[in-house]
């Protein structure tokens, strides 16, 4: 009765909807800084992004320009096939099978197209371009000049060059040969099984798979849409979540030596996996799981 007579109950409402109103801005002010950083992180990766296109823009730009005048040959790839099965089982045996005499054969492991060892630059010469747009890739050349292709493993090991009396073929590195564990994980779906390597083929022992009821994208900005992107992020860590557990329930139950992981590019990470690769394999989980698998373990070969 005082404060209404007083004229205080009014100011009192009036101080609560200012206190309102200044958490409201506060959430807005936190959601833009947010955003803010977001939209810095994303510009310094897309600059690094254009000056890595801008310099080899400019590196092909060099290179045309030299075979119009004549002083460079453009290149080329004699070969290129995706290898798998059959295809894949008469060129490993090939390369093993080879004898190039003591400190004859080159074999070497390129992680990248700046890791390029001297020894494969010194046998391949003007071919050595060919490599940096392989790698990541093995190297396989002799120093008679009749054997030189790259292919690149699905199970890639640590960089190495050596020369030998014959070519250093991983089986490990190129196909199923133990029992392992192979998931396919988006942002709304997983999928992943047990697979037996060790017979004479390769078969799936186990399974597991569902979808999440993950938010899709939001057009709208301000406030409203800092919200909706927090809640779409929670879901995806608590689908990240449930595949952690189905992958430990199946180790735990079946067992597995090794663990590869395909799908979106950027929640590989969010794995201890032995390997990784993207995969754009869709459809029912199960269907996917069967497409990423094949996408996997397929073996692009090159001729140079």
């Amino acid at each position: 009765m005082l404060d209404r007579l007083l004229g205080r109950a009014s100011l009192k409402a009036r101080i609560a909807d200012l206190e309102d109103e200044t958490e409201s801005l506060r959430k807005q002010l936190e959601a833009e800084s947010e955003r803010r950083r977001d939209a810095v992180a994303a510009r310094n990766e897309a600059e690094e992004e254009v000056n890595r296109l801008e310099d080899r823009i400019e590196e092909l730009e060099d290179r045309v320009e030299r075979a119009e005048s004549g002083t460079e040959t453009v290149l080329d790839y004699r070969r290129e096939r995706t290898l798998r099965g059959d295809g894949l089982e008469r060129v490993l045996r090939r390369l093993e099978t080879l004898e190039a005499g003591t400190e004859g054969a080159l074999t070497a492991m390129v992680p990248d197209e700046h890791a390029i060892p001297d020894a494969v630059t010194e046998t391949l010469g003007d071919r050595t371009p060919l490599v940096e747009r392989a790698a990541p890739c093995l190297v396989y050349a002799d120093d008679a000049g009749v054997v030189a292709c790259t292919l690149d493993p699905p199970v890639a090991p640590d960089a190495f060059c050596d020369w030998s009396d014959g070519f250093r073929v991983e089986r490990d590195w190129l196909e199923p040969t133990s029992r392992y564990a192979l998931a396919l994980v988006r942002a709304d779906l997983f999928a992943a099984g047990v697979y037996d390597a060790t017979g004479e083929s390769v078969e799936r022992v186990a399974y597991r798979g569902f979808e999440s009821d993950v938010k899709g994208a939001h057009s709208k900005g301000g406030f409203s849409q800092s919200r909706f992107e927090r809640r779409r992020e929670s879901q995806i860590d608590e689908h990240l979540d449930d595949a952690r557990d189905a992958l430990a329930d199946l180790e735990a139950e079946h067992g597995y030596d090794a663990l590869y992981v395909t799908g979106q590019t950027t929640l590989l990470g969010e794995f201890d996996a032995d390997a990784t690769a993207p995969s754009d394999a869709s459809g029912s989980p199960r269907d996917a799981l069967t497409s990423a698998a094949d996408d996997f373990w397929s073996v692009p070969f090159h001729a140079l």
